[in-house]
């Protein structure tokens, strides 16, 4: 999902300049429909958006060079966007680390500080998290354990994303590097035949009808996050300021769960529309894990120092012994 802003400042009105890779009616853009109606009454219409949809400004990197450029100001990314300005957020997606969203949340929340500051010393203010869910593995041949991985001659990776080539890797395998608009078509022309996204992504971006099969197991949890250029931003009355960062931060929770009930309901409907999901022994998922292990230590002093790993897997560990 990439959202982007672009303020125009027009006397004590302010027009954001919104667009999104995400299509009118799906979860993402009715919740931001929703943020936009919430922020005009409450700011008397001095503060609105002009939304467009359907990734008018391009790939997620596109967006950033834009952003740099002065030709666009705020934007929300997923991970790999935002790790293109903060390397170190990336932590945040390694491979088969998280059971379940409740820790997700909690390590989300322990770090939105810190990682906020590092953001605005980069120039940039967070207005709040998003995510795109759990990432699966989506093949066209069967997958039950790493032996089978290795077969995967043409699996797609984000063009320029070091974690998910670092990941794949591991498994043995050499991805297939492509920006995230080049997909559907590698999938139609046979370029690529295995790709990862969340099951509601799959289905929005109509993925899943170029596939067969999706492993049970997630890969990672796939974050994101709305982000606006600090100069821009601190042109702002600072009532329109904190109207911004308060309402963001209240309709991206309620994107980040309503997303997670659709992506829970997209499962059925893969299932229905002929996906099989492939379950992993207890055996295979023990050395998933391993590899998720092996990664996020390679990427030490990559991405992430050795001390904010250890932070993060600490907190982590503190929440499950709770």
């Amino acid at each position: 999902m990439i959202i982007v802003f672009q303020v125009d400042v027009k006397g004590e009105e302010y027009e954001i300049k919104f667009a999104t890779l995400a299509t009118e009616g799906s979860t993402w853009m009715n919740v931001m429909n929703e943020l936009n109606d919430d922020i005009q009454k409450s700011t008397n219409d001095r503060l609105k958006f002009k939304i467009y949809s359907g990734g008018v400004f391009g790939d997620e990197k596109d967006v950033l060079r834009k952003m740099r450029f002065g030709q666009v100001h705020c934007a929300g990314f997923t991970g790999m966007g935002l790790g293109e300005i903060l390397s170190e957020i990336r932590v945040l997606e390694l491979p088969y680390l998280y059971k379940n969203y409740n820790e997700i949340d909690y390590i989300n929340e322990k770090f939105y500080e810190r990682f906020s500051k590092s953001f605005e010393a980069r120039g940039f203010v967070l207005l709040g998290w998003a995510e795109v869910g759990f990432v699966h593995v989506f093949t066209n041949t069967p997958v039950r354990s790493i032996e089978d991985i290795k077969k995967l001659k043409r699996m797609w990776a984000w063009e320029g994303d070091p974690l998910a080539e670092a990941t794949f890797r591991a498994f043995g395998v050499s991805p297939i590097q492509l920006p995230f608009t080049d997909v559907i078509t590698s999938l139609q022309t046979g370029l690529i035949d295995g790709v990862y996204t969340s099951p509601l992504a799959a289905i929005i971006t109509q993925w899943f009808t170029k596939v067969k099969y999706m492993i049970s197991e997630p890969m990672a949890n796939a974050c994101g996050a709305l982000l606006i250029d600090k100069k821009f931003f601190d042109r702002m009355p600072l009532d329109l300021q904190k109207t911004l960062k308060d309402k963001c931060r209240i309709y991206m929770r309620r994107l980040v769960v309503l997303s997670r009930n659709d992506n829970k309901k997209s499962i059925e409907i893969l299932k229905k529309s002929g996906i099989k999901v492939m379950d992993l022994g207890e055996e295979s998922r023990k050395e998933f894990e391993r590899i998720g292990v092996e990664v996020r230590n390679k990427l030490v002093g990559r991405l992430y120092s050795e001390e904010l790993l250890d932070e993060m897997l600490n907190t982590l560990n503190e929440f499950r012994e709770k």
